[in-house]
């Protein structure tokens, strides 16, 4: 038992650092209305939450090597501790981006590839796979308990006692570290800046500009930015594709400068070669999307059991109650299966699986909600990201070298996190643009009087703000409209934000399609970790 003590102590961490990413959804309302801020405002510090982890977490892998992992984990854990007592006591929502978003964000990236790195350290053979099992169901677990978590102190005390709760978790994670065994010796290396800047802002800037989507346009500007007064679009383009094409080619110059420090004896931040491993780049892929679908549907059910149904923090927990149930069951079952069937089988099991539970999800949404087809869908997605949660870990860290531990840990940690931002930027820009559009089309189709339409049309020109479908009528008296009037475009704005739902359901689904093709390069039979030494293979790669 004693033995087991160290993946606890591990597992504690990746909880608290995988919760962060879904407890705070169900507060959504809650938050808007005790910072004074907007839906808006809490998809960018959700998003800029994971991102703040996607684009540092190589910086932070390289650091634990030079460090130490053991190391990087204590200095870690106390910077994310630190960033949950700001946002604690967060009087706006500048402080809680601070503290949320940064700062924490920063304390993670050295946390997460030191958990992955040090249970391949402390582990081998059957017990390494059955602890990065482990790991895998309590990043399951968190995701499945931070809406009920996060629901019940919201609705019961305040959303920020999960926070304070989180500085005490990490303060007890920091005393029981001398317990972990870090065996992997220090490197003496030279970090490359220059690699961490350009990682940095072409993942930034990727994200940030998928995450402006819903104001900016996709390609043609719909409405952009100004600069004393002139509306930024160059070439009449869209800042959004200038922003995503800027983006990847960043990445693609990050990409060609590591591979010339290889060639001049440096040190890279990162291993091109790695990509070439086919397992490790499937399985990398496979998880990317996993964390775009779950982070996408944490975002948007929220706003729709809240801002549509008006359902509280705690009815939003119990709702979703169905996916928790199943994540933690099906990571075990996942786990029980390995023994008989290959990663491959199970992965693909668990996308197949996530594509009917969407479907699902999607006909479940209407003005009353079908509970039985939500439920069954919300069931059905737990279970396909359990399956998924069982493998990934293990398949990524078993298909490399002992020395690249470390590396892989951070690889997956960006696209984990990665994921999960351009799941909540994409999932949740669409959400919004298709409100905003819907709207306007509906009240422009509406019989409202035209002066109203030409009102509202004018009121709501430059986005619409996503607020609860209850107060629309409140909202259109106070501007003046009659009581049929403000009825009427209550009506219509909560017809669009079903038809918003629709839209980012069918964006889920295509994602959760397309993660199928990734999964081609997953073992097809069973793995098993193996340190690399006397008679032990290199990973294949391609």
């Amino acid at each position: 038992m004693k033995r087991w003590n160290v993946v606890f102590v591990l597992g504690a961490a990746q909880f608290v650092m995988v919760l962060d990413g879904t407890v705070m959804n169900v507060s959504i309302s809650t938050v808007v209305t005790d910072l004074d801020t907007s839906v808006a405002a809490m998809q960018a510090a959700i998003t800029f939450y994971t991102l703040t982890m996607a684009a540092f977490m190589l910086f932070g892998a390289k650091l634990g090597d030079v460090w130490g992992r053991r190391r990087a984990f204590v200095i870690g854990s106390c910077v994310y501790a630190l960033g949950s007592l700001i946002t604690a006591v967060s009087p706006s929502v500048g402080f809680l981006f601070l503290g949320w978003s940064i700062i924490e964000g920063l304390g993670a990236v050295l946390v997460i590839p030191a958990i992955a790195a040090l249970v391949a350290d402390n582990y081998q053979g059957r017990e390494r796979v059955t602890a990065f099992a482990v790991i895998g169901a309590v990043s399951g677990a968190a995701v499945a308990a931070g809406p009920l978590i996060g629901g019940a102190v919201t609705t019961y005390s305040s959303w920020r006692f999960v926070f304070v709760a989180e500085v005490v978790i990490m303060l007890i994670v920091v005393l029981c570290a001398r317990i972990i065994t870090d065996s992997t010796p220090r490197q003496m290396i030279r970090i490359d800046i220059g690699s961490v800047l350009l990682s940095s802002a072409g993942l930034v800037l990727i994200v940030f500009g998928m995450l402006q989507s819903k104001t900016w346009g996709w390609v043609i500007p719909l409405h952009a930015p100004e600069i004393a007064g002139v509306p930024v679009a160059p070439l009449g383009v869209s800042l959004t594709a200038w922003c995503i094409g800027l983006g990847a080619t960043l990445i693609t110059l990050f990409i060609r400068w590591q591979r010339r420090l290889l060639r001049d004896g440096r040190s890279p931040l990162m291993q091109p070669d790695l990509f070439s491993i086919t397992t490790l780049r499937s399985g990398l892929s496979v998880l990317g999307a996993q964390y775009t679908v779950t982070a996408g549907l944490f975002f948007m059910v929220p706003v729709y059991l809240q801002m549509t149904l008006g359902l509280d923090a705690l009815e939003t927990g119990i709702k979703i109650f169905p996916l928790s149930v199943a994540l933690v069951l099906f990571s075990i079952v996942g786990t029980a299966l390995s023994r008989r069937w290959s990663p491959r089988r199970i992965v693909r099991v668990g996308q197949s699986i996530l594509v009917l539970s969407a479907v699902l999800l999607l006909g479940s949404i209407t003005e009353d909600l079908r509970g039985v087809l939500f439920g069954i869908g919300m069931f059905l997605t737990g279970s396909a990201l359990g399956l998924l949660a069982s493998q990934l870990g293990n398949v990524n860290m078993s298909s490399v070298s002992e020395k690249d531990t470390s590396e892989a840990g951070g690889l997956q940690g960006v696209f984990q996190n990665l994921g999960s931002s351009l799941g909540t930027a994409l999932i949740g820009s669409l959400l919004i643009g298709a409100l905003s559009t819907s709207f306007a089309s509906g009240v422009a189709a509406s019989d409202l009087p035209s002066e109203v339409r030409t009102t509202v049309s004018a009121a709501t020109d430059r986005g619409v703000t996503v607020v609860p479908a209850a107060d629309v009528v409140g909202i259109g008296e106070a501007a003046g409209l009659t009581d049929t009037e403000a009825t009427e475009l209550a009506g219509i704005y909560r017809e669009s934000q079903l038809s918003s739902l629709r839209v980012a359901f069918v964006g889920l689904i295509v994602i959760s399609l397309l993660s199928i093709l990734f999964s081609r390069g997953i073992p097809a039979e069973a793995m098993i970790r193996r340190r690399t030494g006397a008679g032990a293979s290199e990973p294949e790669r391609t």
